[in-house]
């Protein structure tokens, strides 16, 4: 596969990603066909996880495509798995930490952007680990490798240990479902009066309507939209079901349309890219890109990428779209898909402004990996850019107009700056 340090082997019916480095390969997860074609000998993998979707190309190439996913993936055929994924895996706490640090090395893209020197990370914690060192030792010495990476799409998982850890940009606060409980009550008393969010999705949606004929539309995450064991496929059926429900006739034209609407992601968890696209349909008239995506694609230089990608907007079709002007609220708790709805949302050939603070700046989808010990930890190897190739990777996507959100002063004053902000804007709009 063109970049993600991945070989992808299939055998029938089932297939299987294998995890690779110059030094290693594990075998990754798994997916299994119901057989049969599609358009373009097109076959389709399933597995509790994920879905997938492996397309034949001229020569010996195909393209694989992870559904919620932006984007192709491009394979080419070889003749065998490397031998080293034939031979058992390394063992013990030098094999992790080489494979760990091994895979970093050729898939991480943001080692200079992040201020890192990862070959210095190498030679400082290396001497520290030995055939000696307990599981709890080195969970710590990993984690404390990442932790000045500061990306939020860097993780650890030993589930052996019942421990998890991962990166966050200083000053920062996680978008959990604690703080998101805290900032959805806090808004309904203070911005609404009271009244409860009209709720959507699993309570990842929730709409309301402001004084002055202005819509709210707050939205938690870009996914998870539907109860069991949601697919991108159920997710984005039950999001139409909303949008029908909320971005109606009624609001989008004549005397009762909305006169401004405020789109508030300040904590958003991310998701599927697919989802935030799906919404920013529904907000134009005129299809537009919207931003570019791209993979590291050599293990041994980290300056050189994948053919952009580039993800578009494209106008609804059948149903009402809204085309006045929006405010956008964001925060350093809008992360991963929730950052590229806020690109979208800029690229936006309608008036839009982004009010409140940087996002998170950990846009790329997230690398999984697994270690020899069975642990699981996950990287950012992907470039998401502007369409005039600006990558927001690290500080976050800027806002228009920068207020604070939800500080410990705005909670003390019971003060919302980049709501106000938005409702004066768009109220000025008229």
């Amino acid at each position: 596969m063109d970049g993600y340090g991945t070989v992808v082997s299939v055998h029938g019916r089932d297939l299987r990603f294998w995890d690779t480095t110059a030094l290693s390969c594990l075998p990754g997860p798994t997916a299994r066909s119901a057989g049969g074609t599609g358009p373009g000998g097109a076959v389709r993998f399933d597995s509790p996880e994920y879905s997938l979707t492996v397309t034949p190309r001229a020569g010996d190439r195909a393209a694989l495509r992870v559904h919620g996913s932006l984007g192709p993936r491009s394979l080419r055929r070889i003749a065998a798995l490397p031998p080293r994924c034939e031979q058992p895996p390394p063992t013990g706490p030098v094999a992790v930490f080489d494979v760990f640090w091994q895979t970093f090395k050729e898939n991480y893209a943001f080692f200079e952007r992040r201020g890192v020197d990862w070959d210095a990370v190498r030679a400082r914690y290396r001497p520290a680990v030995h055939a000696g060192t307990t599981q709890e030792e080195l969970f710590g010495i990993l984690s404390a490798m990442a932790e000045p990476l500061q990306d939020a799409h860097v993780g650890l998982e030993a589930s052996d240990l019942g421990r998890y850890t991962s990166g966050q940009r200083a000053g920062t606060v996680s978008p959990d479902d604690a703080y998101d409980e805290r900032v959805r009550t806090f808004v309904e008393r203070r911005n609404l009066g009271g009244t409860a969010l009209e709720s959507h999705a699993q309570g990842a949606i929730g709409y309301a309507e402001v004084p002055g004929g202005i819509g709210y539309l707050r939205i938690s995450r870009f996914g998870g939209y539907t109860a069991g064991s949601p697919t991108i496929e159920t997710d984005a059926a039950e999001l139409d079901r909303v949008l029908d429900r909320i971005v109606t006739r009624a609001r989008t034209r004549g005397p009762g349309a909305w006169r401004g609407l405020v789109v508030d992601v300040r904590v958003n968890q991310g998701g599927s890219d697919e989802l935030g696209l799906q919404i920013a349909a529904r907000l134009t008239d005129r299809g537009y890109p919207a931003y570019r995506k791209e993979a590291r694609n050599d293990p041994g230089d980290d300056t050189r990428f994948t053919p952009r990608y580039t993800a578009r907007v494209a106008p609804a079709q059948g149903v009402p779209r809204y085309t006045g002007p929006i405010a956008v609220l964001a925060s350093g708790a809008t992360v991963s898909a929730g950052e590229t709805f806020v690109k979208a949302l800029a690229e936006r050939p309608l008036p839009t402004t982004l009010i409140g603070e940087h996002t998170q700046g950990a846009l790329s989808d997230i690398l999984p990996r697994a270690l020899p010990n069975g642990w699981r930890f996950g990287l950012s190897n992907e470039r998401y850019t502007t369409p005039r190739g600006i990558s927001h990777e690290g500080p976050g996507v800027p806002p228009h107009i920068t207020v604070p959100v939800f500080t410990a002063e705005e909670f003390a004053a019971d003060r919302d700056s980049a709501f106000d902000r938005a409702v004066t804007l768009l109220t000025r709009r008229r």
